[in-house]
């Protein structure tokens, strides 16, 4: 049987040089629970990307942002699922938003990335951002 496959978007919020990283909730899938991760979510049918990032950080941060920039494309496998995870980095104004689904958050500076467990999807996303930025 195959696996269910995923496509997801990614936002790394970027603030003043920092970047934000959210705490997932305690899941039942080990490898995701209390994992940290970039916010984001499902791309829904009919759904362009940017449209989908726009969306996704409304609901879980309660933000609006505009212009966000591809990142790169991450493809990865979990034991249960594979995801394809489109990144883009958003430059915001403001740290203030509001967590609706995540346990925690930290801004990040480029030199603290590795602070934080990162979800395995996530690392490629993260090593990027080191070489990048």
């Amino acid at each position: 049987m195959s696996k269910k496959h995923i496509e997801v978007v990614a936002a790394v919020l970027k603030n003043e040089g920092d970047f934000l990283a959210v705490q997932r909730a305690p899941s039942k899938l080990d490898y995701v629970s209390k994992k940290w991760e970039f916010p984001g979510g499902k791309v829904e049918a009919g759904e362009t990307l940017v449209e989908a990032i726009t969306r996704e950080l409304a609901e879980e941060l309660t933000i609006t942002v505009t212009h966000p920039q591809f990142l790169l494309k991450i493809e990865h496998s979990y034991p249960d699922f594979d995801i394809t995870m489109h990144c883009f980095v958003i430059d915001v104004p403001t740290r203030e938003f509001e967590l609706t689904e995540h346990i925690d958050s930290r801004w990040l500076a480029k030199d603290q990335l590795w602070e934080v467990d990162w979800a395995e999807a996530d690392v490629p996303a993260v090593e990027k951002l080191i070489t990048t930025f």
